[in-house]
């Protein structure tokens, strides 16, 4: 590199760079010190080179704005500490309104102090309302004592057993009987039936693995419960079965009882959330795992159950992982209970393994050969050529962007990055030279919609009679291929080919369309996602195409956001994926991929609880007292990271379900009650105390459903006219859904539901389950004594907008993003990404400014940005009252939300009014949750004000940024001589301990000591020293820094402020403590003529 290359500030690049190989070497060497920051322009201009030394010595570096950071821990993709322009908001309200509020909070304290009996007390109410959350085992264990030894009940259960026994064998000697056994005794499983009986009766544990198709989830239950029945043991025997989605459960369930010539909910039942058919006589149950986990809170040690069937584990759900910890723990406890676990694919040693090598059986499938074609194979058949041109897909002209992002793609995707190498070292020398020009400019991150259209065209033209089913990644390119294969003579032909999507937001009666067989001559078409890979069988596929890829939800831990990308499948989904072509007759499988990118994917997909956020499970492990979150999940088959786990018990912590001590509060004891995630069962709760439930109910069961608003692919912009007029510019697609739904209610009173959906681009299906689900929770709010009978009462303010966007700030808190209004755009940021965008379905993703200062938000995913669901805007004082906790800044009129991110800025007074309010608020929704029967309306005042606040709060403040406090005259007089720097951060600036030391130096006294001890996670606390005074600076990542923000801090003190450590109780001119003598003898310094 040239030295003589020098830009206009600094030295020669190689200088610099020489320079920070000595920094870089010394951070290394330095166990105290975790990073080094800069500012320096030099190096900005130089990061490209300093960052490729930082990665050949082994730490990380990345650049944020106009500051560097180099790292021995990776770096996030935003910095809030290190963001010059991250929210500050002066807050101001009318000051008739702040003095009407003033005067309705006095009045309740006032009231509050004279009549005290009458009020909530805390301390009362925490000795005497943790009844409704006991799960007391002894009084479980004494009734079950009382029970179990009584010989009438032995009578009983010998009586029931024996007629259970009687009516299972009149129908298996029944006509219907025989011929049902004949078709059972035709599965695979049953040659294994003796086996696996033996294997269950002599090990508490046994892996059963079996293809698709052999019976093991329909025969296997049947087995054990037929065996117990005819043992006599019916009576006293109890079959869980857990699926891991709810639509297996009942289908499965049903298809069992069929079998047994009974009604669902005789000696067959299923259990799914909020949803129920079981009777006194159920003997084998079917349900969600989360079923059984929740049955696991008040029944630990599953009193009565005689066999848990776990199936489905290859699919490594979330909640099946933490399923077989705990049962893990429970098996020792209970040695009579027998576990069988479940696998559709051959990975049953990785589960046998984790149960001290628990014996595994193997059933055979029931599936035709599938012959394999791979890309080269494809291409050589077919004579399809690629070029750079053809892979482009098309997604139609108002997604043009997607087009033009695959053209000039300047970086390669994680996709593309995945299989280079791979592809580059594939042998294609028995391939014709076309075939190998075709596959070197093959693009992988094409879904490959013209490649799709050849194929196809190919099946349909020379191939035998079959429907094809094509495996896509999602909603998007679905409707996109439809369209291009509807435009093509042949496949667009409604004659010749019946053309189907199926898509898990599709409504119900739309996916069944794609079970029904075609007129004679009609070759059926499905594009689908990963969906039908398992959940879903089509009986008459022939034909599978497979794009070998699947959006899958990944969650990045150290950014805290969850990732929605296109990725690579793995092998078994692979294998699972050819298998459905084999169903009815020999099938053709078509891998629009190479083998040697086969030959590269993963065996199994990456567990649920490796790639999603962990707030609902760590809720599940302390309500089921399991101890220690970090060292139960530490027991899983494959440990979660533990930036992820301290993701979640943090994020528990500031909604307030989790106290410091990792235990559950009052409210989240509320919450572990609730089958919903910890946000949406937050809002329900709120929604109660503040009678506003109805609007409630709908939001919370809305955001558990899939969305109802519907957007054809050809209808768009009627869809989202649609959609805009149930906003009502109120800037919120939360109060949007409630209008929607509330309009279907009416309509269907009037039997006109149908045409009102139609009319309004909404999914019928969908309504239906949020009504569903509205009555399910309502069910739940009144097991818990927070709602009763009067639903009038409940919704006494369920008008009251504003007090309805407060309560939707309470459950989704602390997803909040500032909004700033800029002239052609509006600007969102939130603390843990930065800048985000808002999805264009979102009402709000439809407006030219928002005239509030913030959004909260259900849900962000990061696709390219990070963009946020749906959102609603809400007020300052909405904020403060309803967000979490409040802090007090170092000055008056300063407050702090989520750690100081949130900074917010008034008049003393008016701080004071929202603390005094936010802290009797609490008090109050504390003990309401400690005493749910209690009545809120005693509070009246309390609620007045604070309904008034939130409601005439007018938005009036504005964002600020590098705000700095006011000094006192005094210290405008004597550090007038003194240039102060205004460039750096923190307290006083870069400079802060000069400008002490001059303003020292002038009022005659010595230079300040400073005292410097290192703390925990490698940081710095300095303590300044002069005139008897002493001032505590904040923890800091190095000596120098921590000296700093300790001068800081005095400074801070002198000219105006008051230091977080300061006990000083008097209000005095700070400044006038310096011209006080000091307590030791002072040097006099003599000033230069």
């Amino acid at each position: 590199m040239d030295r003589t290359s020098v830009s206009s500030k600094g030295g020669s690049t190689l200088d610099n760079v020489d320079e920070w190989k000595w920094k870089l070497h010394m951070l290394l060497r330095n166990e105290d010190e975790q990073e080094v920051i800069s500012r320096e322009r030099k190096d900005r201009r130089d990061f490209e080179q300093l960052s490729q030394l930082a990665e050949r010595m082994g730490l990380y570096s990345r650049q944020y704005s106009r500051v560097v950071v180099f790292s021995k821990v990776p770096l996030p993709n935003y910095r809030s500490d290190l963001d010059d322009k991250r929210p500050q908001r002066e807050v101001s309200i009318p000051s008739g309104l702040q003095r009407e509020v003033d005067a309705l909070l006095s009045d309740y304290l006032a009231r509050k102090r004279t009549s005290s009996g009458n009020f909530p007390n805390a301390a009362f109410s925490r000795s005497s309302s943790t009844d409704s959350f006991a799960t007391d085992e002894s009084f479980l264990e004494q009734q079950d004592n009382q029970t179990s030894t009584s010989a009438v009940i032995e009578r009983i259960q010998r009586r029931k057993s024996l007629q259970l026994r009687n009516q299972q064998a009149a129908w298996q000697e029944s006509h219907d009987g025989q011929s049902m056994m004949e078709f059972r005794h035709s599965l695979p499983a049953y040659k294994e039936r003796q086996t696996l009986l033996d294997a269950i009766s002599q090990n508490q544990v046994i892996v059963v693995s079996g293809e698709t198709g052999c019976g093991k989830t329909t025969q296997l239950p049947q087995y054990i419960l037929e065996s117990e029945i005819d043992a006599a043991r019916g009576a006293t025997c109890s079959i869980i079965c857990t699926q891991p989605r709810r639509i297996s459960a009942i289908a499965v369930s049903e298809r069992v009882a069929a079998e047994r010539g009974e009604k669902i909910g005789e000696s067959v039942g299923y259990k799914v959330r909020l949803e129920g058919m079981k009777g006194r006589d159920t003997r084998l149950l079917f349900c969600t795992t989360g079923v059984l986990l929740r049955r696991l809170l008040v029944d630990r040690n599953l009193k009565g159950v005689t066999h848990v069937i776990v199936d489905e584990i290859h699919e490594r759900g979330m909640n099946e992982d933490f399923l077989l910890i705990v049962l893990k723990d429970l098996l020792p406890r209970r040695p009579e209970l027998r576990l069988v676990l479940m696998s559709a694919t051959l990975n049953a040693e990785l589960f046998s393994s984790y149960f001290g090598g628990a014996p595994m059986i193997h059933i055979p499938g029931f599936t035709y050969p599938v012959r394999t074609h791979f890309l080269e194979d494809i291409l050589e058949a077919t004579g399809h050529r690629l070029t750079p041109y053809n892979q482009i897909d098309d997604y139609g002209q108002e997604k043009s962007w997607k087009m033009q992002k695959q053209a000039l793609r300047k970086r390669k995707s994680q996709i593309a990055s995945v299989v280079e190498d791979t592809v580059q070292a594939a042998d294609l020398r028995n391939y014709s030279a076309r075939t190998r020009d075709s596959l070197s400019c093959w693009n992988p991150d094409s879904i490959g919609f013209n490649l799709i259209e050849n194929v196809l065209c190919h099946i349909c033209q020379k191939e035998r009679a079959g429907a094809a089913l094509v495996f896509m990644t999602g909603w998007d390119d679905i409707n996109a291929l439809k369209e291009q294969l509807q435009a093509n003579p042949l496949l667009g032909d409604p004659t010749k080919v019946l053309l189907l999507a199926c898509h898990s937001s599709m409504a119900s009666s739309e996916q069944k369309l794609i079970f029904d067989r075609p007129e004679p001559g009609v070759r059926k078409i499905v594009l689908a996602t990963n969906l039908a890979e398992t959940s879903i069988t089509i009986n008459d596929v022939v034909f599978v195409v497979d794009c070998g890829k699947a959006k899958e939800t990944s969650y990045d831990a150290l950014n805290n956001t969850p990732c929605l990308l296109p990725t690579w499948i793995s092998k078994a989904s692979a294998r699972q994926r050819r298998g459905r072509a084999g169903r009815v007759q020999p099938g053709e499988c078509y891998h629009l991929y190479p083998r040697c990118v086969y030959e590269a994917f993963a065996d199994y997909q990456l567990p649920e609880l490796l790639r999603t956020p962990l707030q609902s499970l760590c809720l599940q492990i302390k309500s089921l007292r399991l101890g220690s979150i970090s060292e139960f999940l530490s027991r899983a088959l494959q440990s979660p990271e533990s930036l992820s786990v301290e993701n979640a018990i943090e994020y528990l912590k500031v909604i307030g379900a989790f106290d410091h001590n990792e235990e559950l509060t009052i409210l989240g004891k509320h919450l572990s009650m609730l089958p919903v995630e910890p946000k949406l069962g937050k809002m329900l709760i709120f929604g109660a105390i503040f009678n506003c439930l109805d609007p409630i109910l709908t939001i919370v069961s809305g955001l558990s459903v899939r969305d109802p608003f519907l957007t054809p692919f050809d209808k768009k912009d009627l869809a989202e006219s649609a959609k805009l007029q149930f906003s009502c510019r109120d800037y919120s697609d939360h109060l949007a859904l409630v209008r929607a739904y509330e309009g279907w209610r009416e309509a269907e009173r009037d039997r006109n539901g149908y045409d009102y959906c139609w009319k309004n681009f909404l999914s019928v299906q969908t309504l239906k389950a949020i009504d569903s689900l509205r009555r399910q929770f309502l069910f739940l709010l009144r097991d818990t004594g927070l709602v009763d009978e009067n639903m009038t009462s409940c919704n006494k303010w369920s008008r009251d907008e504003n007090l309805v966007r407060a309560v939707i700030c309470a459950g989704l808190y602390p997803g909040v993003s500032s909004v700033v209004n800029k002239e052609k755009s509006i600007s969102l940021k939130t603390m843990e990404d930065g800048q985000v965008m808002l999805y264009s379905s979102s009402v709000n993703g439809k407006e030219a400014k928002i005239p509030f200062p913030w959004l909260v938000f259900n849900e962000k995913v990061k696709v390219n940005s990070v963009f946020l669901r749906d959102s609603t805007a809400i007020s300052d004082s909405i904020l403060l009252l309803f967000g979490g906790n409040i802090k007090q800044g170092g000055l008056d009129g300063h407050l702090k939300m989520l750690g100081g991110y949130l900074e917010f800025f008034m008049s003393r007074d008016l701080a004071s009014t929202y603390l005094s309010l936010k802290n009797e608020l609490d008090n109050l929704i504390h003990c309401k949750l400690q005493n749910p029967r209690m009545d809120i309306q005693t509070s009246e005042e309390l609620l007045s004000s604070i309904r008034l606040l939130v409601t005439e709060d007018p938005c009036s403040g504005r964002f600020v940024y590098g705000r700095q406090e006011q000094r006192s005259k005094k210290a405008k007089t004597m550090l007038s001589a003194a240039p102060m720097d205004r460039g750096g951060g923190g307290n006083g600036g870069d400079n802060a301990k000069n400008q002490l030391q001059t303003l020292l130096s002038r009022a005659g006294h010595d230079n300040p000591s400073y005292k410097t001890k290192q703390i925990k996670n490698s940081l710095f606390r300095s303590t300044v020293e002069f005139n008897g005074m002493q001032f505590v600076g904040q923890p800091c990542a190095s000596k120098k820094l921590a000296e700093k923000d300790a001068a800081g801090e005095a400074l801070n003190w002198l000219t105006g402020g008051a230091p977080s450590d300061s006990r000083d109780p008097q209000d005095m001119d700070h400044m006038s403590m310096l011209q006080k003598p000091p307590r030791r003898k002072r040097h006099h310094h003599h000033r230069r003529s």
